[in-house]
């Protein structure tokens, strides 16, 4: 870390920690792109640091010593954690219930998965494909759910650029309980072109962890970019966000998700797109190209790609300390 990144650390961790409210905490994949950390302790020493308030990261270890370790270390900073797990795959329950046991025993508030691979309108090129994995999504969803609830684990999963809102919240009618939840991204849905605040306000009730994300809009000639800012740069009114969660459920965590990467393309102008998409229609696309109009007034959406890597680093780390003083100063967190 240079200097200047250093500086911002430190100020913004002295602020944070002179305050006695509830702060924000990190999700591990604010460093999906560049640092990639690989160890919970180390992590969780780092957020820390920072002033965060916990970490949602996959357990590195299941190793009983070092999972009690890292509780102890966790209890003794006062931050709480959330795992990032699988569901079971394949007719593995028994490889999935070790990695609830083990969440459980390093103290996870919550259990986050995500039950569609990659991005749905980047995967599937068929309704029948899309249709298929659902149907597969459910089942293993059923099988995980006796072993959440024999193991007192809450179940998270991600609005991942794969169910649109109305199909999760549909989910959630049917399946959702006390074990069963979402872990509720702010910005992913708009690369379904859904409504940001009508997601958050659908799902806030079944919020059992969050990935709290600004976002920014960008035209491209099949259709828009969407890019991660740090907290308070982009477009997305995220007091509301806040104040929306935290009234249907106090208990939810803020969990930093600034994604420091390329912004992604949104082909929403092509036909692929839709394949998987038999109940969209025109008012969403022109909901949504309207914001992406209105997004042409802002400053262009970074790319850092052709960076040297350590100025990658140097940028990733500057996002999340930018976006953890923000979250200080302006959202209560």
């Amino acid at each position: 870390m240079n200097r200047r990144a250093f500086l911002l650390t430190a100020a913004a961790a002295g602020a944070l920690a002179a305050d006695t409210r509830p702060k924000m905490g990190v999700a591990v994949t604010s460093y999906l792109s560049f640092a990639r950390p690989k160890d919970n302790l180390a992590f969780l020493e780092h957020v820390h640091a920072l002033g965060g308030a916990g970490i949602q990261m996959p357990l590195t270890s299941t190793d009983p010593a070092y999972v009690r370790k890292f509780r102890s270390r966790a209890e003794e900073l006062g931050m709480y954690f959330e795992a990032i797990g699988r569901l079971p795959s394949n007719g593995d329950t028994a490889g999935f219930e070790h990695a609830i046991v083990a969440a459980r025993e390093a103290g996870a508030r919550a259990f986050r998965v995500n039950c569609l691979p990659g991005r749905r309108y980047e995967n599937f090129s068929t309704l029948a494909d899309w249709r298929s994995a659902v149907t597969g999504a459910h089942r293993t969803i059923d099988a995980a759910l006796p072993i959440v609830e024999r193991h007192k684990m809450p179940l998270a999963v991600e609005n991942h650029k794969d169910w649109t809102v109305d199909e999760l919240v549909a989910l959630m009618k049917q399946k959702a309980g006390p074990w069963l939840g979402v872990c509720l991204d702010t910005g992913n849905n708009i690369a379904l072109l859904d409504d940001p605040m009508a997601t958050v306000e659908a799902l806030a009730p079944y919020a059992f962890c969050t990935h709290v994300k600004d976002m920014a809009v960008a035209p491209y000639p099949d259709g828009f970019l969407l890019s991660g800012l740090p907290l308070g740069d982009g477009m997305l009114d995220m007091r509301r966000i806040v104040n929306t969660v935290h009234a249907a459920r106090p208990e939810t965590r803020f969990s930093l998700e600034m994604i420091t990467r390329d912004p992604l393309k949104v082909p929403c102008l092509t036909d692929e797109y839709w394949a998987t998409f038999p109940d969209r229609n025109g008012i969403y696309l022109a909901r949504t190209l309207r914001m992406v109009e209105a997004g042409r007034k802002r400053a262009p959406l970074p790319v850092v790609s052709g960076l040297a890597r350590e100025v990658q680093l140097q940028v990733e780390e500057e996002n999340v300390v930018r976006s953890l003083a923000y979250a200080h100063a302006h959202l209560d967190l």
